[in-house]
């Protein structure tokens, strides 16, 4: 049996940050974790910066939209990502939870993006290597 990992993001806005580890984990996980992201109060479209940072690397996020934050997006996650923003998850026992403690790119460039999206890659790419067993 084998069960195909979940992770959820979140942030306040689902507009930067989470948007960013959300479509970092599609990518490179190439379809091997189930991938979620969602904001608490989210904003009406995706940072204009994080976009543009992140097809710089080939990833196109155009087309995202800012998602709320439901109780069942949590329930059905085995991993739960705050993005360093307060943001207050429901709990379920038997959930994994981390805070990432990440700078916000709300109102910032794509020069001051860049660095924010390379600090969410590191962390996303070892996330995968926690989630996944290497093959040998």
């Amino acid at each position: 049996m084998s069960h195909k990992p979940s992770v959820l993001f979140v942030c306040v806005h689902n507009a930067g940050r989470s948007q960013m580890a959300a479509a970092f984990l599609t990518s490179l996980s190439q379809g091997a974790i189930e991938v979620r992201s969602a904001g608490s109060q989210p904003a009406e479209k995706v940072n204009p910066s994080a976009v543009q940072a992140m097809a710089e690397v080939g990833i196109d996020m155009s087309a995202e939209i800012p998602k709320v934050l439901t109780t069942e997006a949590v329930q059905d996650s085995d991993v739960v990502i705050t993005m360093g923003c307060g943001d207050e998850c429901p709990y379920f026992p038997g959930k994994r939870y981390e805070d990432w403690v990440l700078e916000d790119p709300a109102g910032k460039g794509v020069d001051s993006v860049r660095p924010i999206r390379d600090e969410i890659r590191t962390r996303v790419e070892a996330l995968i290597a926690s989630l996944i067993p290497a093959q040998i």
